[in-house]
């Protein structure tokens, strides 16, 4: 429709959200599909969470708040990066939003001019780069092979920014490889950021509880203070708390850089979800226990998952750090037929066979930058892994 803006026709929407649409059509036509697109905990949200939004209803806490989050709560997440980060900051540094994506979307809004690049590691986060579009800016994709673990190396980061680099997005553990970077690995990457003041870093640490086999999560101004002053450090509490639907996000960095934030939230939705404020809240400050508790089911339909995938033939399924996600290769699949005659050319048509061949809906890896794979999010049932896996074996098996 030519009244649409020039800049919607350079982005396109989610595959993660279309791959889950897809499978939710299929199951109300009665088809048996196995949703594995989705990348939300398939816990229920903690009761202490629960209780205390429904103590802000009764207390009648509905009304508008500051447009970038209450003071208690903006207090609790400058309590949180000191706890589990080492990193300081006041209140006036920290922005709370409608979910992380807000989060991320507030911040180009606010900084990028037309001919501004961003640094984004593949396989990245689907939306990153159509954020950085909308926003006016460039996106810079940088391969990050199987063969690293699917990370940067510091010498790919290097050769990728120039004078226009204005970002560098990083994302550790990885969606949507679960891929870690150890302290050794980040120092190396703030090595050569230190060597280029002009670049700042957007950290998305959403992951940042979901680490496993005694990976130890660092963020790059906790590895490099020098680079405090021009990191926004993101988070919410969307993945560790299961509150996904609550849409929570935060972050802390310059105050410049927040207030900027500030206005465009104030033009655009204004503030978040007062009742989602005060789970986030409790979210933050009440009980953690039941991290820990979450993490040990993780790991073991994680390592189901790596397991069932690996014993397939023409299938590489590295172990994730973190995270809920694996990312499997499939390079020895590629030119293989399925029983209903369709030619397997690249990792989208792998998927589409998939999911109508053998009831089961993954993403595939094009959507994130890097082919030939695919995405599983394992943060669903034993059972429901269990037979899906089943079920890629099978077609695996069967492709000739």
């Amino acid at each position: 429709m030519s009244f649409l803006s020039a800049t919607l026709s350079r982005v396109k929407p989610s595959p993660t959200i279309a791959v889950t649409n897809k499978a939710r059509e299929l199951k109300a036509a009665g088809r048996d599909v196995i949703g594995l697109g989705a990348g939300e905990p398939d816990f229920d949200t903690p009761q202490s969470i629960k209780d205390a939004a429904v103590r802000a209803i009764a207390e009648g806490k509905t009304k508008y708040t500051a447009v970038d989050g209450i003071p208690e709560l903006k207090q609790a997440i400058c309590e949180k990066f000191k706890r589990d980060n080492d990193l300081d900051y006041t209140p006036a540094q920290v922005t709370v939003n409608s979910g992380g994506k807000q989060t991320l979307y507030n911040a180009l809004t606010a900084t990028l001019n037309p001919g501004d690049e961003v640094i984004i590691p593949a396989p990245y986060w689907v939306s990153y780069p159509d954020m950085v579009l909308l926003a006016g800016g460039t996106p810079v994709a940088v391969e990050a092979s199987l063969e690293t673990n699917f990370k940067l190396t510091p010498e790919q980061l290097e050769a990728a920014i120039t004078d226009k680099t204005k970002w560098f997005i990083f994302n550790s553990p990885s969606n949507p490889t679960g891929a870690g970077y150890s302290r050794s690995e980040l120092k190396a990457l703030t090595d050569v950021l230190l060597r280029h003041p002009h670049v700042w870093v957007m950290t998305d640490d959403m992951y940042e509880h979901l680490a496993y086999d005694g990976f130890e999560f660092a963020t790059p101004a906790q590895v490099e203070p020098a680079l405090y002053d021009r990191t926004l450090t993101c988070n919410g509490v969307s993945k560790a708390y299961a509150m996904t639907g609550w849409r929570i996000g935060y972050a802390a960095g310059p105050e410049p850089l927040i207030a900027a934030m500030r206005k465009v939230q104030s033009q655009s939705t204004s503030n978040p979800c007062s009742v989602s404020q005060y789970a986030a809240l409790e979210a933050l400050t009440g009980p953690q226990d039941f991290l820990a508790a979450n993490n040990e089911i993780f790991v073991r339909r994680r390592n189901l998952v790596v397991s069932m995938l690996s014993e397939i033939d023409g299938l590489t399924c590295p172990v994730p750090e973190g995270a809920f996600y694996v990312y499997p290769s499939i390079a020895g699949l590629i030119g293989k037929t399925t029983p209903a005659g369709t030619k397997i050319v690249d990792d989208e048509s792998f998927a589409t066979a998939l999911l109508e061949e053998a009831d089961v809906a993954v993403v595939f890896g094009a959507a994130f930058g890097l082919s030939p794979n695919f995405r599983v999010s394992y943060a669903t049932s034993d059972e429901a892994l269990k037979e899906a896996c089943t079920r890629i074996q099978r077609f695996c098996a069967s492709l000739r």
